[in-house]
């Protein structure tokens, strides 16, 4: 008994150590191609994995960027997110680390599991599933959190702006299934665990709106009370199908 409480004693010290300090870092430097994987952005684990440091409230870049001028000045103002791969026969193993400018792992993730044959989507599901042991670290910044690129804007001149409301309700689909965000260019691409790309979104400059498409439709998707939507039209009908998405 004794044995088993100094044991939690341990874990519960190291994951307050971790959190704080965490906390004491801005920025996370992600490199453009891991160590076990032949190109860059391979799989888009690269553009992945600075997507969802980002989620946690890191601001983020990639090791080959313009960096802001406290990481060029002091490197050690930034951690180094590095991941390291476990090979088995039937199993895609993922472990997230971060390294302070001295090599010294300051926090090691659980390690992240996927059992499916698709290498892009198994990778992609690995560390998703590696990511979530931060969630218990509650990592709090000063900084502001990070934000999609911003949209070009288009100034609009003698333009009338006319605001109509909806004339008929939309008929309500239910949610078919948990769609996981994969970042692409512009946005994002929703995949199910078939995996097949279900629907594209692209970002505007309004938070939490897209620009969503499918094989068969386009229209817009949006979140609204902690749900996410995508509307269409169908045959003059305007149609709304609930999503769950994890991103």
């Amino acid at each position: 008994m004794k044995r088993y409480l100094f044991i939690l004693f341990l874990f519960f010290s190291f994951s307050g150590f971790a959190q704080q300090t965490l906390n004491n870092y801005k920025y996370v430097v992600v490199p453009e191609k891991f160590s076990f994987l032949k190109t860059n952005n391979l799989y888009g684990l690269n553009d992945l994995a600075k997507f969802l440091v980002e989620q946690k409230g890191f601001t983020a870049y990639y090791d080959n960027s313009e960096l802001p001028s406290e990481i060029v000045n002091n490197k050690c103002q930034a951690l180094n997110l590095d991941l390291v791969e476990r090979k088995t026969m039937f199993t895609t193993n993922l472990t997230i680390l971060l390294k302070d400018c001295q090599g010294n792992v300051l926090f090691k993730s659980k390690e992240g599991k996927s059992r499916e044959k698709e290498y892009k989507t198994s990778y992609n599901f690995a560390l998703r599933d590696a990511f979530a042991s931060m969630d218990s670290l509650n990592y709090v910044t000063s900084s502001a959190p990070a934000v999609m690129p911003s949209a070009a804007v288009v100034p609009q001149q003698n333009r009338v702006v006319t605001t109509y409301a909806p004339a008929v309700a939309a008929e309500v689909v239910p949610a078919a299934g948990t769609l996981y965000a994969q970042p692409i260019a512009n946005g994002f691409q929703l995949i199910n665990t078939v995996p097949k790309v279900v629907l594209t979104l692209m970002i505007t400059t309004i938070p939490d709106y897209f620009i969503a498409n499918n094989a068969t439709a386009q229209g817009i998707a949006y979140k609204r009370n902690g749900e996410w939507f995508f509307e269409y039209y169908q045959n003059n009908k305007l149609v709304t199908e609930k999503l769950l998405i994890k991103f």
